[in-house]
């Protein structure tokens, strides 16, 4: 097959699916090095227009983002623009039908911080992942911050979405300060994977958390952090490879630990705040049960009425 493969050119007058079919090549093996594996400076120009964009307003879904596209003069239909998020593992952060689909075998644990004031270091770490664009490729990164200080504990890059690099991750955040009380992630294959849980669940004292589907703000803290690198680093850099890249973000992460004041820890940073156990915390409002109380109060209202009249 590999050698047939080689035959197909799109130089010939033959269209490459004809190609294809007298050689009895399939045509995704055709396309899938030269779309996914090696995006020209076409579709890397797409694929940042599309991250940027997302950063700025990550409830946007494939829709918005073709007729934000299309503002800016591309001609993009919706189907390109689904190919090009799903290359960055992109999806829009608004509720919908059947939006997440863990493998069968992988167990999901239930979201454990919704209403919890976080007051202490290391009582919630969370971790996620990130696509960062370069000039002749990409890279994924992903971290483990503390939500109480704001803390980037350890971070690693991957050119591929393994959950490996997760692992390696989370091992050296455990091994440098400890285990927390909670662990947090999304119900992504990386997370979710026996890898990455048997990491976890080799310490009983972590209680394992997962954010819901379609649940934006469940780990609001690490995409306040994706932002910060972004616009603060990245787009600002435009770094061309993955070692310039490896270098850039070390000092990036230093700057943000130990020198960048944080508006949300009184203009401390997270170095100084996750050491002294003061001045930090976190909390997402559980506002779905106080709707949901609201809808009680209502209808306990509404049947009070009916039975008066």
């Amino acid at each position: 097959m590999s050698v047939r493969r080689c035959w197909i050119s799109d130089k010939e007058p033959l269209p490459v699916a004809k190609q294809c079919i007298l050689a009895s090549v399939n045509r995704s093996t055709v396309y899938l090095p030269s779309i996914v594996l090696f995006p020209d400076a076409g579709e890397l120009l797409l694929l940042e227009l599309i991250d940027k964009e997302y950063t700025r307003h990550p409830f946007y879904g494939s829709r918005k983002i073709m007729h934000y596209l299309r503002n800016e003069g591309y001609k993009i239909n919706r189907k390109r623009v689904q190919r090009l998020m799903k290359m960055l593992g992109l999806a829009g952060m608004a509720p919908g039908p059947n939006t997440s689909k863990p493998h069968p075998e992988n167990k999901i644990y239930p979201y454990l911080l919704r209403g919890v004031d976080v007051i202490r270091p290391n009582q919630v770490w969370s971790t996620d992942i990130t696509y960062i664009r370069l000039q002749k490729g990409f890279m994924y990164l992903v971290e483990v911050i503390d939500w109480y200080s704001r803390k980037v504990l350890s971070w690693r890059l991957s050119n591929s979405m393994e959950s490996t690099f997760c692992v390696d991750c989370l091992q050296e955040a455990l091994r440098k300060y400890g285990t927390p009380e909670i662990f947090n992630t999304d119900q992504g294959a990386q997370f979710t994977s026996a890898a990455f849980i048997g990491a976890l669940t080799a310490h009983p004292s972590i209680s394992i958390s997962m954010d819901g589907r379609g649940r934006a703000l469940d780990n609001i803290f690490v995409e306040r952090l994706w932002r910060s690198v972004k616009h603060e680093d990245i787009y600002l850099k435009g770094y061309s490879t993955a070692a310039e890249l490896q270098c850039g973000l070390k000092e990036y992460f230093v700057l943000f630990n130990v020198e960048r004041p944080h508006q949300s820890l009184g203009y401390s940073t997270p170095d100084k705040v996750y050491r002294a156990a003061d001045g930090g915390g976190a909390r997402i409002v559980d506002k779905y049960n106080k709707m949901n109380n609201q809808t009680e109060e209502l209808k306990v209202k509404e049947g009070q009425r009916l039975s008066a009249a």
